[in-house]
């Protein structure tokens, strides 16, 4: 029975964080002004008449 490589496995979970977080840092880093549909608010479509404005 072959013997786990528990080192290896370790520095494949940190390689696929640091992966994840650079990721996430360059999607915040552009910004919602890149995103299609998006405004300052976040909104993508206006509320109907006669709904109170969300808190």
């Amino acid at each position: 029975m072959a013997k786990p490589n528990y080192a290896f496995e370790k520095r494949q979970r940190e390689l696929e964080k640091k992966r994840k977080k650079e990721e996430k840092a360059q999607k915040k880093s552009t910004g919602p002004a890149q995103q299609p549909g998006a405004d300052e608010t976040g909104a993508t479509e206006p509320s109907p008449p006669g709904t109170p404005p969300a808190p």
